[in-house]
């Protein structure tokens, strides 16, 4: 039987790096997404098998907080394991550390759900094979960061950005990849900010799909000197009413 907490060596290539030589936020994110996918299909409840059932599995929220990103070249390693299973949903964590030094860069945590591609409706996740999955829940393995959140925003967000929605924005469910949400609301904040205030938590929570075409308004709010929240929204047509997105909160180093 495979142990309940997966690892999975990554490289920070130098073209997924910023301008301080570091690993972007958005690669470390799709890092973590891998690293679940690897640790679920080998397991037998990953994307493999469910696509052949017509179920897959969505993310629901992600926190990542970071000490530090990993330099150009830097190997680390991903270790994911799941910290509960219910029904409905699963959280599962993550803890990113150096191969060569042993240093932990930081942690991550996330809540998926499991849904049927036909109807997007969530389905049992006990079910699969039995329950195969509650048997790798691991509750002792130590993930030190707040969890994760639904990002509560009030209505008095400023309105900072629209882009429109174009084919590399689109995952293999043709509809806006998790990851290019993190990048957008990234892009908010220019190089002189970076320059001086590195990110150290990142938290998204996603309540609906966007596609390819859709329009994305980007509402920002100002929680404190380093800490913000960002509201976005979709338009499918120009006459269309605006839909809530996803929620995210940055915080920077000071």
């Amino acid at each position: 039987m495979l142990s309940k907490v997966g690892s999975y060596q990554f490289l920070a290539e130098p073209f997924h790096c910023d301008f301080s030589n570091r690993l972007f936020m958005g690669h470390l994110g799709n890092h973590l997404l891998n690293a679940a996918d690897f640790h679920a299909n080998d397991r037998r409840f990953g994307m493999h098998y469910l696509n052949s059932i017509k179920k897959t599995w969505v993310i629901s929220r992600l926190a990542i907080e970071m000490d530090e990103m990993p330099l150009s070249y830097a190997r680390f390693t991903v270790e994911t394991w799941i910290e509960n299973a219910m029904r409905f949903f699963t959280a599962r964590n993550f803890q990113v550390t150096d191969v060569d030094t042993g240093k932990i860069y930081g942690y991550g945590r996330s809540i998926w759900a499991m849904i049927d591609t036909e109807t997007r409706q969530p389905t049992n996740i006990l079910e699969i094979h039995d329950g195969l999955l509650s048997t790798f829940v691991e509750k002792d393995k130590p993930c030190p960061i707040d969890n994760v959140s639904r990002v509560k925003m009030t209505e008095k967000g400023e309105f900072v950005r629209a882009i429109q929605t174009n084919y590399s924005d689109v995952d293999m469910n043709e509809h806006i990849n998790s990851i290019k949400y993190i990048e957008h609301v990234l892009d908010l904040w220019n190089l002189d900010w970076y320059t001086k205030h590195p990110i150290h938590r990142f938290e998204i929570a996603y309540v609906a799909e966007s596609h390819c075409g859709d329009t994305l308004l980007f509402y920002s709010e100002k929680v404190d000197e380093f800490t913000f929240c960002v509201r976005i929204m979709k338009k499918e047509t120009p006459n269309a009413d605006e839909v809530e997105v996803c929620r995210s909160q940055v915080t920077f180093k000071h």
